[in-house]
C-alpha cells in the first residue's frame, strides 16, 4: 500500500490528513536557541502569538537525513511503499535530506517529489496523490503525474505588514518603513519555486481585491477539484475570501487552511493567500 508522506509545511487540515491517511515529518523552528518541532510542539495560534510578542526572528531548519531514515524504516517495515512530497528545494533543504535518506534503502519502493512550492501548494499535490492512489495507480505512475503537475501550482499571498519581509532579509529597513507609512501591501507570488513581489498595492482592501482578481481572472483555468484560502492569524479576512470564491463557483471545494511556520515567519500575521492547481493547457 502506498503511504503519502509530506512535511509539516504542507498546511493540510486534519480532515484531509485523515481522509488520505497522510503522514507528516516536522521541520524545526528556532527562536534564538529555543528549538521547536513545527506542528508538534506548538499550534498555529501559539506560533502566531510568539511571532507577535518576540523580537527574535524565527528560522527554520529541515529534518535531517536521520529523521527521514527513521520514518522510512518504520513505514517499510509496516509494508508500505513511500511517496514523499516536500517543500520546494529552492526554499528548504528538506528534499535534499529526503533524497540522502532514500539512498540508504537501495531498491526500496520510495519516491521523492519536489513540489517547488510551499503550504497548500504541497497540500494540493498530496490530495491529488491520494485520489490517484485510491484509483489504484502504481507508485511510480503517481510520482510521474505529480511531477507533471508541479509547474501548474499557483500561489499568491497578501502581506499585512512589511516588518516580517524586512526581518527575513527580503526588504531593506528603508523599504519596510516607507512601505508601511504608505500602507503598501505586496502581493507575493511564486515562480520556479521562488517568492517575489508581483504587485505593490496601497490599502489592504484593494490588495485583497487584487488577490481575488488574480485567482479568478480566468476561472476556467482552475482545476475544479479544490482551491485553498490560507491565512496567518487573519480568520475574518480569509473567510471573506473563501465566501467570494465559493460564490463564484471556481472549484468543487474551497478549503480554509492555516499557514504554518515558513509562510508565517516570512510574511507575518495578517497574511492571506490563495493556492490552486491550474488545468493542463
Amino acid at each position: 500500500m502506498i503511504k503519502i508522506l509530506t512535511d509539516s509545511t504542507a498546511d493540510l487540515t486534519p480532515e484531509l490528513v485523515e481522509k488520505y491517511q497522510i503522514e507528516r515529518i516536522p521541520l524545526y523552528v528556532f527562536f534564538g536557541e529555543e528549538c521547536f518541532r513545527d506542528g508538534v510542539d506548538f499550534t498555529h495560534e501559539e506560533f502566531w502569538e510568539k511571532l507577535k510578542t518576540t523580537d527574535v526572528f524565527p528560522r527554520t531548519a529541515q529534518p535531517s537525513p536521520a529523521d527521514f531514515m527513521e520514518v522510512y524504516r518504520r513505514l517499510l517495515d509496516e509494508g508500505h511503499e513511500i511517496l514523499f512530497i516536500g517543500i520546494g528545494s529552492t526554499i528548504s533543504g528538506t528534499i535534499s535530506s529526503a533524497l540522502i535518506a532514500q539512498k540508504e534503502f537501495p531498491g526500496a519502493p520510495i519516491e521523492v517529489v519536489d513540489s517547488y512550492s510551499l503550504s497548500m501548494g504541497i497540500g494540493l499535490l498530496c490530495i491529488h496523490a491520494g485520489e490517484m492512489v485510491a484509483r489504484g495507480m502504481k507508485l511510480k505512475e503517481v510520482a510521474e503525474e505529480l511531477r507533471k503537475m508541479v509547474p501548474r501550482i499557483r500561489v499568491s499571498f497578501i502581506v499585512d505588514s512589511l516588518d516580517y519581509l524586512y526581518k527575513g532579509g527580503r526588504l531593506s529597513k528603508t523599504q519596510a518603513v516607507l512601505g508601511n507609512v504608505l500602507n503598501i501591501h505586496p502581493r507575493i507570488a511564486m515562480a520556479e519555486g521562488r517568492l517575489f513581489a508581483a504587485e505593490k498595492i496601497r490599502g489592504k482592501r484593494r490588495a485583497m481585491k487584487a488577490l481575488i482578481d488574480w485567482a479568478t481572472g480566468e476561472p476556467e483555468k482552475i482545476d475544479p477539484l479544490m482551491i485553498s484560502a490560507a491565512h496567518c492569524d487573519a480568520e475574518e479576512e480569509v473567510e471573506e475570501v473563501a465566501e467570494t470564491l465559493r460564490g463564484m463557483g471556481v472549484a468543487k471545494e474551497v478549503v480554509l487552511t492555516k499557514a504554518g511556520a515558513v509562510i508565517s515567519s516570512h510574511c507575518g500575521p495578517g497574511t492571506v493567500g490563495i493556492l490552486y492547481l491550474a488545468k493542463e493547457d
